[in-house]
Order: structure tokens, then C-alpha cells, then sequence
């Protein structure tokens, strides 16, 4: 029997601390909804040098909580707010002619057509490079993990990840030293560490005080060495906006307990999607399979081919219940959010 979906935003990020003195989020000019923050290239190489091999091993992976949170007295409803009435938007996924997305046989699990408990991915491909860990430091000095995935992009630069792994969803504070590991496996960066330079949320994600249905966010990478993210892990997943839901998807994730790998290493989850039918007012979508925390903004992917970890983004993992997980509608509105990203 499938459960109310509990947020992973709100009551995670009650464990994060104080707040005092974190960057703050502007306005973009784009729309209303958009929010952006910038980072000088000084407080990217501050973030580079702060994110030692002991640091990273000290970030928690974000908690999953035990209960929905209520509403907050004067939470706008969101009941009717599907956000859906945009237009279709569709890009496709990229692979560089130079890049091996094929992983040898040696080592390979196979890949049920059912719903699934997280597994170990071990077939390689473009997925095993463009899935990734972020960590963060948010106002108190907490560091904490989470996951995202490279999305294709004009600039070649863009993450697909959560809400509540950029923004306090309470005060609306961006968390800083904002840093992207693509194919983090057991403390190993085959790719390098990227910084943010901007980072991107939803308005409305803050002001309904972390409403899941909102919890969606991108990054725009610094790049290195004069090159984008995309060309140096060898591609970028594709991502859709608008899309009908109830499809067959994939999750991918950093999850953080002991069946998972202790966040060392990517998770894999696959199935049907079906309704948040739980939780009042969701317009979420999820499959049956839950992976725990730190796989928050991990990729939710259809069109997924296993022989090259290839698919398009949906979605990201955004909440969870004791049998299902779930990911936030990429409507009109995160298109919007995408486009700021991709032009920056």
C-alpha cells in the first residue's frame, strides 16, 4: 500500500542549523519564479580548496524524515497548481564521438523489468559519468551530500538536482562552497570537482516553504581548463519539460545507508510511475523503490537504455515513503528555471 510521500526538504533541513550569513538568492530577469545566485570565481576556489578527501568523507547525507510535515499557517494551496500548461520542450540527450559509454561485460548486473530495491549500477555507460555527488556547506558550518546529474544544455555546463540541496527552504538562504563530483565512486573524482557558478531555484519553492511539488533546482558549472562539463565526462543525459507522466524510469543515486554503499557509490532503481495519490495537493510522480538519503536530486530518467546509460531526465528525487520515491513535474516552470541555466 503505497503511503503519504514525506518530504525530504522541510524536516531535513530542520537538521541543518542555524542560519546566519549565507550567500542570499536574487531575482533573475527572466520571470518571476526564477531565482538565481551568483559565486565570484574567489569563492569558487574557496570552494575548491575546501572540499579536501576528509571533508568530503565528514558531509552527511541528507535524513530522510519520519512524518509529513504540516503546512505552515498561510502556505498558499497548491491543489490545482499542476503547472503543465507550457509547451512541450525536448532536448535530446548528447554523447561525444570520443567517449566509451559501453561498460565490458565483466562485473555486469542484470537488469529486471520490475520495480526494484536500490542496486549497485555496475554497467558503466554514459550514466556512470554524468550522475554525480554535490556537497555543500550551509550557514552553521554543516557539510552534507547530495546527488544530481548533467543535463544537455547550450553551454554544456547545467545539473539537474533538488531544491532543498540549494536552498533552505525556511529562509530562503542558498547554501555555499557548492561543489559537482561526476562519477564520484569511493572518495575518487575520475572527472574532477566543479564549482557553481550560478545557482538556481523556484520562488515558489521558498514561499510555500519547501512544497515538494517545486522541489526541483539547477546548477550552472564553472568550467576548467577553458572546457565545459559536458565535454569532459563525455556527454550529458537529455531532459524533457511538459512530458506526459506514467512511463517507465530509472533512478539513479547516492544513498546513504549501509545497503546502499554508505554514499560511496551509485544506486539504481527502476519502474512504472504512478501518482502521489498520499499527500494533498502533490502533482509528483513516483516508482516502487526508495533510496535513502544523500540520492536527493538524483536523476529520475526515461527512455533509459542499460547497454549505454543513455535516457532523458524527467525528474529528481525529491521525496520519499517506506515503499515508494518520488520526483517533482518538470512543468513550465523548472523549464523557465532551465533556461536561466543554460544561458548563463
Amino acid at each position: 500500500m503505497r503511503r503519504t510521500a514525506m518530504l525530504v526538504s522541510a524536516l531535513s533541513l530542520a537538521a541543518l542549523g542555524a542560519t546566519v550569513g549565507p550567500a542570499q538568492a536574487g531575482p533573475a530577469p527572466a520571470d518571476s519564479e526564477t531565482r538565481a545566485t551568483t559565486f565570484s570565481d574567489q569563492e569558487q576556489d574557496t570552494a575548491l580548496e575546501f572540499w579536501t578527501d576528509a571533508r568530503l568523507n565528514a558531509a552527511k547525507e541528507m535524513a530522510v524524515p519520519a512524518a509529513v510535515p504540516e503546512a505552515p499557517a498561510g502556505t498558499p494551496s497548491v491543489t490545482s497548481s499542476v503547472d503543465d500548461g507550457g509547451p512541450r520542450m525536448a532536448v535530446p540527450s548528447v554523447v561525444f564521438p570520443d567517449a566509451q559509454t559501453t561498460a565490458s561485460a565483466a562485473g555486469e548486473t542484470p537488469v529486471s523489468t520490475l520495480a526494484s530495491k536500490p542496486k549497485a549500477w555496475k554497467r558503466g555507460g554514459l550514466i556512470s559519468r554524468t550522475a554525480g555527488k554535490v556537497f555543500f556547506e550551509n550557514a552553521a558550518g554543516g557539510l552534507f551530500a547530495c546527488s544530481a546529474t548533467v543535463a544537455n544544455s547550450k553551454n554544456k555546463s547545467v545539473v539537474l538536482t533538488a531544491g532543498h540541496c540549494v536552498v533552505d527552504a525556511r529562509t530562503g538562504e542558498v547554501f555555499r562552497k557548492w561543489i559537482f563530483i561526476p562519477g564520484y565512486h569511493k572518495g575518487e573524482r575520475p572527472h574532477g570537482t566543479f564549482t557553481a557558478k550560478k545557482l538556481f531555484h523556484l520562488k515558489s519553492y521558498v514561499s510555500s516553504q519547501g512544497n515538494a511539488n517545486w522541489d526541483v533546482a539547477f546548477a550552472t558549472l564553472r568550467k576548467r581548463d577553458g572546457r565545459p562539463l559536458a565535454k569532459i565526462v563525455g556527454g550529458a543525459q537529455g531532459i524533457k519539460f511538459n512530458a506526459p507522466n506514467g512511463r517507465y524510469v530509472h533512478s539513479f543515486g547516492y544513498g546513504g545507508s549501509r545497503a546502499e554503499g554508505d554514499g560511496e557509490r551509485l544506486n539504481h532503481c527502476q519502474g512504472k510511475e504512478h501518482r502521489d495519490l498520499g499527500r494533498p495537493g502533490s502533482t509528483m510522480w513516483g516508482i516502487d523503490c526508495v533510496q535513502t538519503g544523500g540520492s536527493s536530486g538524483g536523476a529520475f530518467l526515461a527512455e533509459f537504455k542499460v547497454d549505454n546509460g543513455v535516457g532523458v531526465l524527467v525528474g529528481n528525487i525529491a521525496v520519499g515513503t517506506d515503499v515508494s520515491e518520488y520526483h517533482p513535474r518538470l512543468g513550465d516552470r523548472a523549464r523557465k528555471l532551465y533556461k536561466a541555466a543554460s544561458r548563463a
